[in-house]
């Protein structure tokens, strides 16, 4: 036997009044559904580059690493990557120069 009355799915039953009860708070859970989440938006162009989400962990681990190296050391951790003492004098020497014809 078929039932003549069915319910629509996307409607609610009548005997279901919010109005009438007591302690809904709207957004009651809102700021702890926030805190647990981490959700960070990226440009169109980044997409491109890093399509799943460990391509983008993967690269940002790599710049935090390279930071913490940074920091640890106290600048460029490897020394041919320096300019060389000579390179310096080359550019002081360069800045009088100009200084000098101003």
């Amino acid at each position: 036997m078929k039932k003549t009355n069915q319910i629509p799915a996307d409607d609610m039953r009548p005997e279901y009044d919010f109005a009438s009860m007591k302690g809904g708070v709207r957004g009651k859970y809102a700021g702890r559904a926030r805190e647990g989440t981490n959700i960070v938006l990226i440009e169109p162009e980044v997409t491109d580059a890093f399509p799943t989400e460990q391509a983008v962990n993967e690269a940002l681990k790599g710049v935090l690493n390279t930071t913490r190296a940074v920091r640890n050391t106290g600048g460029l951790p490897n020394k041919a990557l320096r300019p060389t003492s000579r390179a310096r004098r080359k550019a002081k020497s360069r800045k009088r120069s100009h200084a000098a014809r101003g």
